[in-house]
């Protein structure tokens, strides 16, 4: 079985608000931060668009390069996101999986 991990970045909007995390389960993921499911910062500030997406098969390597992007500038993350996704579209509505 393939195992899958993710590293993502969602946004409250276009150079809003961003936060880095890590799932092995995409879809349940970003629609338990669209519920609002846990109170904590992406139901506080509303962090539901998802805007870049990184995939893994070592859960080692994603969290590593989650801990990373966590402590990249913002201007860093601003230059990744808009490599390949320079319209901030919520990526949410692409995933097909």
């Amino acid at each position: 079985m393939d195992r899958r991990f993710f590293v993502y970045i969602l946004a409250n909007e276009t150079r809003g608000v961003l936060y880095v995390g890590i799932t092995n389960d995409l879809l349940r993921r970003l629609a338990e931060h669209r519920a609002k499911l846990v109170p904590a910062f992406t139901a506080s500030y509303g962090v539901t668009r998802l805007v870049h997406v990184e995939t893994y098969t070592s859960v080692i390597e994603a969290r590593s390069r989650e801990h990373s992007l966590k402590r990249w500038r913002r201007a860093w993350k601003f230059e990744l996101i808009e490599k390949d996704n320079p319209e901030w579209r919520d990526l949410g509505d692409e995933i097909a999986f």
